[in-house]
């Protein structure tokens, strides 16, 4: 369904959403520092406002979203930066059109989590309850994402101490479900439906991913653990040094390569500027340099025999899944 619509909408994807939506945070910090009132006033999500004043722009406003009183001007900086290389390694693993469906789908749900709380509150209190909504959930839904996308990415901790991204996703994921337990226990089933269900609505897009996703991830793992050899020329020439192991032959020296173009044959010594890449439509250990990589023509070979050869059946047949993009969602 995703391929679809990214076939007959896919044209209309804002490339490099990010840096727009970084614009809309910095005009959040310029309401704040001119009239901080004003958002509360007039552009934040108010779900009573909206439905019974007509101000149904605050279901766009609420997206120019100002720093809190407490916050530092110096960490939400950081924290612009920190969504901003999130945002944008995403859209480079997905590509512009899923991952704009994947934030603006946050934004819908992140409306319908604030209209969940509205008349929850009501059903609890015989009063309904307008919770500004804030960004939280759709960068919070975003890191998931990247934390399963990129998890051996490290980012430094306290700018100190290197972490791995998927055990950040860990602790957060540990941190949210410990706050939603004590609320269940000290103040009951009904004021813990009033807080879980709106953060599961609003993170509901990353839990789309994940479970939409995971045949591709281990499509991936499986690959990377069982064709290893694609990344490798060949056993010689994985101990070969960049400008070439020599050793004697007969008398005369011979010098091993580490990168070798299979179309025109040229290495890394030809030229310094030269980058190979391993092509994985081709069928075997095939590298090509950079003017090859696109245009030679994709060698193609029946698999072996026996159960190695249904192994790596199935795996290339993950694999041309994965590259189909039927597994993937965002």
């Amino acid at each position: 369904m995703i391929n679809k619509l990214e076939r007959k909408f896919g044209k209309y994807a804002i490339h490099g959403l990010m840096k727009y939506l970084m614009l809309l945070y910095g005009v959040g910090l310029v309401i704040f520092f001119v009239n901080a009132d004003f958002y509360v006033q007039w552009l934040a999500l108010d779900i009573e406002k909206v439905f019974m004043h007509g101000q149904v722009w605050r279901l766009v406003t609420f997206l120019v979203q100002p720093i809190e009183q407490q916050e530092q001007l110096f960490f939400v900086l950081i924290s612009m930066y920190l969504y901003y290389f999130i945002g944008n390694m995403l859209e480079m693993r997905w590509g512009a059109f899923r991952f704009n469906l994947f934030y603006f789908s946050g934004i819908l749900l992140t409306i319908l989590g604030s209209i969940i709380t509205y008349f929850m509150y009501y059903w609890i209190t015989g009063v309904g309850l307008s919770v500004g909504a804030s960004l939280e959930y759709i960068n919070l839904a975003m890191f998931f994402s990247f934390a399963v996308e990129f998890g051996e990415v490290q980012l430094l901790l306290f700018f100190l101490l290197p972490i791995k991204v998927k055990y950040l996703g860990i602790f957060y994921g540990a941190y949210y479900a410990y706050q939603f337990a004590k609320i269940y226990i000290y103040l009951g089933a009904k004021p813990f439906l009033v807080v879980v269900i709106p953060f599961l609505v609003g993170i509901a897009n990353f839990l789309i991913f994940w479970f939409a996703t995971r045949k591709s991830r281990r499509a991936r793992r499986a690959t990377i653990a069982d064709l290893r050899r694609r990344y490798a020329y060949m056993q010689g020439v994985r101990t070969g040094e960049r400008e070439g192991s020599v050793v004697n032959t007969a008398g005369t020296k011979k010098v091993i390569t580490k990168h070798r173009c299979a179309v025109c044959g040229r290495t890394e010594l030809d030229d310094d500027m030269l980058e190979f890449r391993f092509c994985s439509k081709c069928e075997g250990d095939y590298e090509y340099c950079m003017d090859h990589l696109y245009t030679h023509t994709h060698v193609k070979r029946e698999p072996a025999g026996g159960l190695g050869g249904e192994l790596l059946s199935e795996i290339t047949d993950e694999v041309k899944k994965d590259d189909s993009g039927d597994d993937t969602i965002g």
